[in-house]
Order: C-alpha cells, then structure tokens, then sequence
C-alpha cells in the first residue's frame, strides 16, 4: 500500500511540473516568423552597398597591343598565376593556378576586356566557376582552373586583343 501511495504521488508531482513548465513556457507564438521590424538591422554610414558584378577598373585604362592578351591588377594577385593566355576568333582562355596554399578553388570569376585595334574596350566577358559538392572525393585539392570567355558573335573579327584579372577567388 506504501508503494501505490509513492507511485501515485510521483506521479501526481511529475503532472504537476508538466503543466507548470508547459504553462510557464513561451511556446505559444513559437510558429510563427519574427515580425520584419523585429529582425536585426545593420547599418554602416557612410558605406554603399555592392550593385551589380565585382569588376577592375584597371580594363577601361588598358590598351594591349593587337594579338596579345594581357592581365589587369586586381586584389588577389598575389595568390594565383595566369598561364596559357590566348585569344582566338571565338574566346579569350586560358588557366589559373593557385600558389598562395594547397586548398580547393570555391568561388572564382575571370573577367575580361575586349578591345579593338585601336586598343578601345569594345566589350566585358566573366567566366564564373562555383564549386558544388558533386559527392565525388578528389585525391588532393583542385588548385588549377581553365577558363574561357566567349565573344559575342556581333564583335568576331573586331577583337584584336584582350586583357584579364580576377575580382573574385575564394579558396579553403
């Protein structure tokens, strides 16, 4: 008889603290989103907010010289090599090596300025590469990365020469 009165009044005590802590608690609105005017705002004076792709503005000053290909400055020149620059009728390629760690390429845009023979910008090209987990394991981390810009069919036989950087490498 003890033991059922034990039983019955553990229990009675678990019960009672359920619906303490469910009646306590703010549960209630837990469905529903935050009010917009609620949410955390960030506000930097005097900074305007990207609009738009990165870009160098080193390409509208470039006039590379008919037939070549040359490279604009950017911020992340100091952790990557250019290699095998060229341009033909149809593209403007070449690759990228990373030199500044070991690590896989996540994010990396090319751009490139088009010019005519005169050396004026006729045109800007991007090559975009972002890196999806395919669910494949490489062996060792992909530092290079070939890239080709197309030329618009309107400018085949106007461009003369180009010019390339990078706005944009992420890496591990």
């Amino acid at each position: 008889m003890q033991n059922k009165r034990v039983l019955t009044l553990a229990g009675l005590l678990v019960a009672v603290g359920l619906v303490a802590t469910t009646a306590c608690s703010d549960q209630h609105g837990a469905a529903q989103a935050p009010a917009p005017a609620a949410a955390v705002k960030t506000a930097f004076p005097g900074l305007t907010p990207a609009s738009g792709e990165p870009t160098l503005d080193g390409l509208s000053q470039q006039h590379p010289a008919p037939g070549t290909v040359a490279t604009v400055p950017g911020p992340f020149d100091d952790r990557f090599d250019f290699a095998d620059l060229t341009l033909n009728r149809d593209a403007v390629s070449g690759s990228i090596k990373v030199t500044s760690d070991v690590s896989e390429i996540l994010e990396l845009q090319v751009i490139a300025g088009l010019y005519d023979s005169n050396g004026q910008l006729l045109h800007t090209g991007r090559f975009v590469y972002h890196r999806t987990e395919d669910g494949h394991d490489h062996q060792a981390p992909e530092e290079l990365e070939t890239f080709s810009i197309a030329l618009p069919s309107q400018l085949h036989g106007r461009v003369a020469s180009a010019a390339v950087g990078v706005p944009v490498l992420v890496n591990e």
